[in-house]
């Protein structure tokens, strides 16, 4: 069956991904992504131009994937509490959440790619305004107490994503029981609760 324009270039993305996952950012070529769909390097280079072009690409649909599935959870009918304890405990990297050797690799290359940088700047933009936007929420519905909400998603967001470095890059040095009682404790204090009201029935 012959693959629309679209389809063709959703499957690229996800072999990059896979790739990516796999091999690294500087150590993946064309070649790889176009083997493991057993197609020619000219019809990856139809579509993306350049390595530079199909690995930003590859990081925007990974992103794209991750956003949607942040919105699912905070857009849920329930407390902004249940929502953010849900959202956190998905993202951090004990949860379920991207592959953080993924994003890793990512924000690495970004130093040197301004076309990845822009990606990984606006991931990291909509996942804290996403955050920010429940916080207040919750706030004035009088849940809870955070005077400014976007620094609270920027102190979360800050932690999640070191614990993901240490828990990815050096295993054995955190356990994720332990990772995961950092983040609800964190996700407390910025709320003003205790961490039992984390997890209590909603009202």
């Amino acid at each position: 069956m012959r693959l629309s324009v679209a389809e063709r270039r959703t499957d690229l993305l996800r072999a990059a991904v896979e790739q990516i996952e796999a091999r690294g950012v500087a150590a993946v070529r064309i070649a790889d992504v176009a083997s493991a769909l057993g197609v020619s390097n000219a019809l990856v280079l139809y579509h993306f131009d350049t390595k530079e072009k199909l690995v930003a690409a590859a990081f925007a649909h990974a992103a794209e994937g991750d956003l949607a599935r942040l919105r699912g959870i905070l857009g849920r009918r329930t407390t902004a509490v249940r929502r953010l304890r849900a959202a956190v405990r998905w993202y951090a990297p004990t949860g379920q959440a991207k592959g953080w050797r993924l994003w890793i690799e990512g924000w690495a290359a970004a130093l040197r790619e301004p076309a990845l940088r822009e990606v990984t700047r606006e991931l990291d933009r909509q996942w804290k305004s996403a955050l920010a936007g429940v916080l207040a929420e919750g706030a004035e519905a009088g849940e809870f107490a955070c005077p400014d909400p976007a620094a609270a998603a920027l102190r979360l967001s800050a932690l999640l994503d070191g614990l993901a470095v240490q828990l990815t890059s050096y295993p054995g040095s955190l356990s994720r029981a332990r990772a995961q009682e950092w983040v609800d404790e964190a996700l407390a204090r910025e709320l003003g609760l205790d961490r039992t009201a984390l997890t209590a029935s909603p009202r």
